[in-house]
């Protein structure tokens, strides 16, 4: 007895007050709301630890669940080391692994066989195309990416084809509604299973089947589960009914952190837990272990104006540390080359490269900071994500454009022949390329005369005949010498690249529109670089310096990587120097997320961005930058205004900007004090007014600051700017 206390105090050795409470915790709900850096998985292993020392649960009697495969592998070997071997009779798993055992034992009372398959994404949406064929409906209206996402959503909802076609509000819902009826109908013919299915069917068999669900709940005697934020409502009535009875469900999250709505995560889930469980005990953890007190006091500021939200403050014992450094710039150039020149000096003082990360939004606004890390000679890799120059889609582009200068080019035309579809298979173009190889022509010539290639049918013959009337007249456009920007767009457009990626209606599709817009702004910097010389071989020219750029980025260093990711993709991970970058209105937070009611999940993402540094903290944002090739003036993000003043290293200085803000610039990059702003013109609500690259808008708000909300009718966006350096007009 005496050996098993010294056993369970040496097991909580180590743990704050806050920790041991959560580990020690004996029946009944749990909520346990980590802040970031507060040690949350090992309070997990901990107190699966603890139920195992204490006899409160035999190791087969726990399920912990993450989301994961990596967090679930290291949950277990962490739990290995307070428990040793017994972690193997123990469900230490994916919400996906979990359901996915369930149904090997219990599919067979849904009509399937043990045996069933599990299709993947890819095999989703090729079992989508099927049904699209089958129901006569044009896969490039509605693409079957587009479908899937919806029926994924929907099953993350738990709403089946019927629930589904109840709900419809449009014509592309109602498609969806058909197609869903179909898609689930091959699916069960074929004994298969999507992703999303093995939650929903995990969850059907519980509630059809109350002796399945009480062997279960009753075997489970504890339930854990990880990051309970990111929970979607089929993860959140799987844990409901394995542990509603027993209610020993100990759930680890932090409402402040859940940036996934997009995925379907659902923030109530954990929002709302103690209306679930009104008896849960509810434990904060507020001590980190990671940041000075400078950075968690930036961030529970920022994340203290939302007011969806378990109010946490985290404390540190680390020290103060130094201010957050905040930078104006003048545009992303002068943005990229303070980074890089940042880099550059942390390195000389003997900071490792792999001690630095930069965040940014949204994946296109690594370009600008890439080509100068290249130029600079400065390694860096790019985490959840493909450098700018290797991504599909600007892949793609380039060959569209290498194509128009050079169409002997079989490669670029293979890449671009079909992409995007249109009925020009693998079986057709072999034949076009065999031919041109025969003859001794140009995969160009022999695909402008598709008729005379042997055994070509007339269905991919009159696609060759389309697609290359419309590279006939971009070549032309080409050879006239127009503007690559210009260019590109037409091409792009013309094409029907963009339509297509547009007709997507997913978050993966809006990115590779963002990108491929970058690749605009590339081809509109070296429009304005070679004005007022010659023309001739511009595109060539063009493509060779992206080729040489692209090269760059392959080589190999052993001295440590400068990291580059999104702010989602940051989530999870730490640096000890961390850099925010484009942090103005409308790229951070996103105007699609304004847009669309989102601005407390941005501002959850922030805290994210800001948690995730250890010791130095920079926010840099741009006064002007580059949309679709031409100048935005936008204003400071509203979170660099929610940072006290007194955590930065900012001057006092006559206020500009939004939120009474005026950051000093960097007296060595080509960022300068701004002017002190003339008195504004001034703006009524309801006001019609023109942007120089916007189009028409009408004013929707005024703010302190000289700050005008403007809706634009063009794309319906809803932007904020200085009104005084906006170029902008009344009507």
């Amino acid at each position: 007895m005496a050996q098993l206390a010294d056993d369970i105090e040496t097991l909580l050795e180590g743990l704050n007050d806050q920790q041991r409470e959560a580990v020690t915790h004996g029946e009944g709900p749990l909520l346990i709301l980590a802040g970031a850096g507060s040690g949350k998985t090992r309070v997990l292993t901990h107190r699966i630890a603890h139920l195992v020392a204490t006899d409160a649960a035999k190791p087969n009697e726990i399920l912990a669940i993450t989301f994961t495969n990596k967090a679930a592998g290291e949950m277990r070997d962490r739990a290995e080391l307070l428990v040793g071997r017994r972690v193997r009779a123990m469900w230490v798993m994916t919400f996906h692994a979990a359901c996915a055992r369930m149904l090997r034992a219990d599919a067979h009372r849904l009509g399937y066989t043990r045996q069933f398959t599990i299709y993947d994404q890819a095999d989703a949406r090729r079992l989508v195309k099927r049904c699209l064929d089958e129901l006569g409906i044009d896969p490039k209206r509605f693409t079957p990416g587009a479908i899937h996402s919806q029926i994924s959503d929907a099953k993350n909802k738990l709403r089946d084809a019927d629930d589904y076609g109840r709900m419809v509000g449009s014509f592309f819902e109602q498609t969806v509604a058909d197609v869903y009826r179909t898609y689930e109908r091959e699916l069960h013919r074929m004994n298969a299973m999507d992703f999303d299915d093995l939650l929903v069917r995990a969850v059907n068999v519980l509630e059809l089947f109350p002796e399945v669900r009480e062997r279960y709940a009753n075997g489970f005697r504890h339930v854990l589960v990880d990051e309970y934020q990111d929970t979607n409502h089929a993860q959140y009535r799987w844990l409901q009914l394995l542990a509603g009875e027993h209610r020993n469900l100990m759930v680890v999250g932090d409402d402040a952190q859940s940036v996934y709505g997009f995925r379907g995560a659902d923030i109530r889930n954990i929002l709302d837990f103690e209306d679930t469980f009104p008896d849960a005990r509810v434990i904060k953890l507020e001590q980190n272990y990671r940041s000075t007190q400078t950075i968690l006091d930036a961030a529970n500021a920022v994340i203290r104006n939302n007011r969806a939200q378990k109010p946490k403050s985290l404390w540190t014992e680390l020290g103060q540390g130094d201010p957050i450094k905040v930078r104006e710039l003048e545009d992303e150039h002068a943005e990229a080359r303070f980074v890089t020149g940042e880099v550059q000096r942390l390195v000389d003082e003997g900071v490792s490269r792999s001690e630095i990360a930069v965040f940014y939004r949204t994946n296109a606004q690594s370009r600008v900071l890439e080509d100068m890390l290249v130029r600079a000679e400065i390694a860096y890799q790019v985490i959840g994500g493909t450098k700018f120059y290797e991504r599909a889609e600007i892949k793609d582009a380039i060959a569209y454009l290498t194509t128009l200068i050079n169409p002997q080019d079989a490669g670029a035309f293979t890449r671009i022949v079909n992409s995007p579809r249109r009925g020009i298979g693998s079986t057709s173009l072999s034949r076009v390329l065999a031919f041109a190889n025969t003859m001794g022509v140009t995969v160009w010539e022999a695909a402008s005369e598709p008729e005379q290639v042997p055994g070509l049918g007339a269905a991919a013959s009159k696609a060759l005949r389309r697609f290359m009337g419309t590279m006939h007249v971009l070549r032309e456009r080409a050879e006239s010498g127009a503007p690559l920007a210009a260019l590109l767009q037409e091409t792009l457009r013309e094409s029907g690249y963009l339509d297509a990626l547009e007709a997507e209606r997913t978050i993966e599709a809006q990115g590779r529109l963002e990108n491929l817009e970058e690749l605009v702004n590339v081809a509109a910097e070296y429009d304005s670089a070679d004005s007022g010389s010659e023309r001739a071989g511009t595109l060539g020219e063009f493509l060779q310096q992206i080729a040489l750029i692209a090269d760059a980025d392959g080589r190999a260093d052993d001295d440590g990587l400068v990291t580059l990711m999104t702010l989602h993709n940051a989530k999870g991970l730490e640096y000890p120097i961390v850099l925010m970058i484009g942090c103005e209105e409308g790229v951070f937070p996103h105007s699609r997320a304004l847009d669309e009611g989102g601005l407390e999940e941005e501002r959850r993402l922030c805290y994210v961005g800001i948690t995730r540094a250890e010791r130095d903290l920079y926010v840099t944002y741009a006064r002007t930058r580059t949309v679709f090739g031409a100048r935005s003036y936008g204003a400071p993000s509203r979170f660099i205004g929610e940072i006290p003043r007194e955590l930065t290293d900012r001057e006092e200085q006559p206020a500009r900007g939004l939120g009474g803000i005026r950051p000093r610039a960097i007296s060595w990059s080509t960022a300068s004090a701004a002017p002190e702003p003339q008195a504004p013109a001034a703006y009524r609500l309801g006001e019609d007014v023109v942007h120089a690259a916007f189009g028409e808008g009408v004013v929707t708000g005024v703010e302190p600051g000289g700050i005008v909300v403007i809706r634009f009718s063009k794309d319906h966006s809803e932007r904020k700017l200085v009104a005084d350096l906006a170029p902008i007009s009344k009507r």
